[in-house]
């Protein structure tokens, strides 16, 4: 809080006020006075009165009155006098000190700093200037943590995932909606994806365990400055959106592990659809039953490896060949060649993400 906006709104007051009125902080520091050579002064052992009541404090000739309501007292506004009429106004001035506080640290504090970057509802111009008035360093590298939380539940997101990392000074956990919580944590721009997806898997199984309750994470990567966070977010919503599609069997999802759904998810609907129809013959696709698109999966699983894949299916060798020439004759493409597997593969993935595209929910 700006110890220049407490004293402009006590200098407005003191002509309506015909008392000596002013701010003090946790420490007793006068911070603002309706005169001016009291600032600075100490107010000795007012801590320890607050911290047995939240009520008026009166001593010394002057009444005290904490600004807020939480238990720890950062503020208390002060009113010449131990009359009622001082009581009453400084419980006045204390409310509405509150109130701007309430709506400075709304605009101004670090983590709605983060939430506008997050959601470019700031000038890149203005993101160094907000950071150097909140003391908060925009060149320490950090990463996007989008954690998704299923929409009925008895828990507070919010609360949960701040519980877990309290450490405000290298930390911030933010509210992206009701289901959302975003965490932005500091760490080396040199922390590889395995790393960043072991802090994701201690999220998941805290949830998982103390709470009973499974959320989907993205993770986005390494960003050195703190003007990039909005494209760490944005790749762990491309993470979350890529891992339903593609991985919906995974609870965590990276961007720097999405391999190639990551690039098919970028791609117009109308280009997917024209790949399929230069690849495939008309309906070939369509006609692939359940059986045979369980023996693609498990040859490209066991690295088109023929005697591997019998092996898994528990079929013998010859009738895996069978099966496998029996796609060719559908598609065209026989899988036992490198570039033929390849884009059968893609294939495949560019039709689920056809699926889900064109699905009602979306």
């Amino acid at each position: 809080m700006s110890n220049r906006l407490f004293q402009g709104i006590i200098f407005q007051m003191k002509d309506a006020i015909n008392r000596v009125i002013g701010v003090i902080d946790e420490n007793g520091v006068v911070i603002a006075c309706s005169e001016l050579v009291k600032i600075g002064e100490v107010r000795t052992g007012l801590r320890e009165e607050f911290n047995f009541s939240t009520d008026a404090v009166i001593t010394g000739g002057f009444t005290y009155r904490p600004i807020g309501t939480s238990q720890r007292v950062e503020y208390a506004a002060f009113v010449e006098g131990e009359d009622r009429v001082a009581e009453k106004i400084a419980g006045v001035i204390a409310i509405a000190l509150n109130n701007i506080k309430s709506m400075y640290d709304e605009k101004y504090n670090k983590n709605s700093l983060i939430k506008n970057i997050l959601l470019d509802n700031i000038l890149p111009s203005d993101i160094y200037i907000k950071s150097k008035e909140l003391r908060f360093d925009p060149e320490v590298s950090r990463v996007v943590y989008l954690i998704k939380f299923p929409v009925k539940n008895d828990i507070v997101p919010f609360d949960i995932i701040q519980n877990m990392f309290p450490d405000k000074n290298k930390e911030s956990v933010i509210s992206i909606g009701e289901y959302d919580v975003v965490l932005v944590k500091e760490t080396p721009i040199t922390t590889e994806a395995y790393e960043l997806e072991a802090v994701a898997q201690t999220i998941y199984d805290t949830l998982c365990a103390e709470f009973y309750t499974n959320v989907s994470i993205g993770v986005g990567t390494v960003v050195e400055t703190v003007k990039d966070l909005a494209r760490s977010y944005k790749e762990a919503q491309i993470a979350l959106d890529v891992g339903k599609i593609f991985e919906n069997e995974k609870s965590i999802n990276s961007y720097e592990n999405l391999g190639i759904g990551r690039l098919i998810y970028q791609l117009p609907t109308t280009l997917c659809d024209m790949f399929l129809q230069e690849v495939f013959k008309k309906g070939s696709i369509e006609s692939l039953d359940q059986e045979t698109l369980t023996t693609i999966q498990a040859f490209f699983e066991n690295n088109l490896n023929v005697s591997e894949t019998s092996r898994k299916l528990f079929v013998h060798r010859n009738t895996l060949v069978y099966r496998l020439e029996k796609i060719r004759k559908l598609t065209g493409l026989d899988l036992r060649e490198f570039d033929h597997a390849i884009t059968f593969k893609v294939a495949l993935m560019v039709k689920k993400y056809l699926s889900e595209k064109h699905s009602p929910i979306n």
